[in-house]
C-alpha cells in the first residue's frame, strides 16, 4: 500500500467512491505544484494530508476559474461555481470535484468557515485590472491572496483566539512575500495574458513603462525594477520566520519547506535579473531535494 492510500486510511476515508474523489483532487495538486505536494506527503501527519490536498485543490480550481478562460464569460462561470460551493456547504450535495472538500470541512469545521470567508472576497481576483499603487497591492493580498492561503493554513493553525490572531498576522506577512515572488517571477506569462501585476507607481519610480516590460527590454531601469521587487520578496520571507514559531509543531517542517522552496525560487529569479521578462525561473532540483530531505529529517526528530 502506497503512502497516499495509507493517508486516506489514517484520515478515516474508507468509502471507495470518496477515496476516488480525494485521489482526483490529489492529481489536481500534483499538476499544480508537484514540489509542494511532495513536501506535504513527506512532512505532514498522514491523517492531515488528505484534508490539505482537498483544500489546495479547491484553491487551485477557484484560481483557474477566476483568472483564465474567455474574460467576457468569466463572471458567469464563477458565479455558477460559487452557488455550487455554497449549496454544498449548506446541504452537503455537491459537484464531484467538491465532495472531498465538503467531507474534509465536515471533519474540520474551521475549513468550512474559511471556504465561506474566501468566497466572500474572491471576486477581488475576478475584478483584477492591475495596481495603481502599492496600497492597491496590499488590498489585493488582504482580500484574495490571504484568504486563499488560509484555506490550507487554517488546517495548521493553533488553538486560542490570541494564538490564532498572531498566526494569521504571520500568514499575512508570508503570503505577501510569496505573492510578490509569483508576480515578479511570472511577469512574462502574466503580461502575455494582459495582466500587469506590479504597481504602476513602482514602474514610474524606476522610469519603466508597460511597453518596456512587454517588449522584455533589458535596460538598467528594468533591471533595477526587478531587483527592487525581488528585495521586497527577500525582506518579506525573512520576516516570515515568525510564522514558523506561531504554527503548532506538527506543521513546522512543512512551512519551513515551503519557505525554503520560495527562497530557492527567489535565488534562481535573482540570477535571471531582467531575463524574467522572457520567462520564469525555477528552483534548482538539487536544492529542492536538499530542502525536502532536511525537513523530512526534522519531522522524524519531532522538530
Amino acid at each position: 500500500m502506497g503512502a497516499w492510500e495509507k493517508s486516506l486510511d489514517a484520515a478515516g476515508v474508507r468509502d471507495a467512491a470518496l477515496r476516488a474523489d480525494y485521489t482526483r483532487q490529489r492529481e489536481v495538486v500534483v499538476r499544480f505544484k508537484r514540489d509542494a505536494y511532495l513536501a506535504a506527503l513527506l512532512l505532514l501527519p498522514r491523517e492531515l494530508l488528505p484534508h490539505v490536498v482537498a483544500a489546495t485543490a479547491f484553491m487551485h480550481t477557484c484560481d483557474n476559474l477566476l483568472d483564465s478562460g474567455p474574460k467576457e464569460g468569466r463572471a458567469q462561470v464563477w458565479e455558477a461555481w460559487e452557488r455550487e460551493v455554497r449549496a454544498g456547504l449548506a446541504d452537503g450535495s455537491a459537484h464531484p470535484d467538491l465532495r472531498a472538500l465538503l467531507h474534509s470541512a465536515a471533519l474540520r469545521p474551521r475549513l468550512g468557515e474559511q471556504v465561506d470567508a474566501y468566497l466572500g472576497t474572491a471576486r477581488a481576483d475576478l475584478d483584477f485590472t492591475g495596481f495603481a499603487t502599492e496600497a492597491d497591492h496590499r488590498r489585493y493580498v488582504e482580500r484574495y491572496s490571504l484568504p486563499a492561503f488560509l484555506l490550507v493554513a487554517c488546517l495548521l493553525e493553533p488553538e486560542g483566539d490570541a494564538a490564532r490572531a498572531a498566526f494569521r498576522t504571520a500568514c499575512r506577512t508570508y503570503i505577501d512575500a510569496a505573492q510578490r515572488l509569483d508576480f515578479v517571477n511570472d511577469l512574462a506569462e502574466d503580461l502575455a495574458t494582459g495582466r500587469l501585476t506590479l504597481p504602476l507607481e513602482t514602474l514610474e519610480r524606476f522610469g519603466v513603462t508597460r511597453d518596456d516590460l512587454e517588449a522584455a527590454r533589458d535596460t538598467p531601469a528594468t533591471r533595477e525594477l526587478v531587483a527592487y521587487v525581488q528585495q521586497q520578496v527577500r525582506d518579506g520571507l525573512a520576516a516570515s520566520r515568525r510564522l514558523i514559531a506561531d504554527v503548532p509543531p506538527v506543521g513546522r517542517p512543512l512551512l519551513r519547506a515551503l519557505t525554503g522552496l520560495d527562497a530557492l525560487t527567489l535565488t534562481a529569479a535573482r540570477a535571471e535579473g531582467a531575463g524574467l521578462l522572457r520567462g520564469p525561473a525555477k528552483a534548482s532540483k538539487p536544492g529542492t531535494a536538499a530542502v525536502l530531505l532536511r525537513e523530512w529529517v526534522n519531522a522524524r526528530r519531532g522538530r
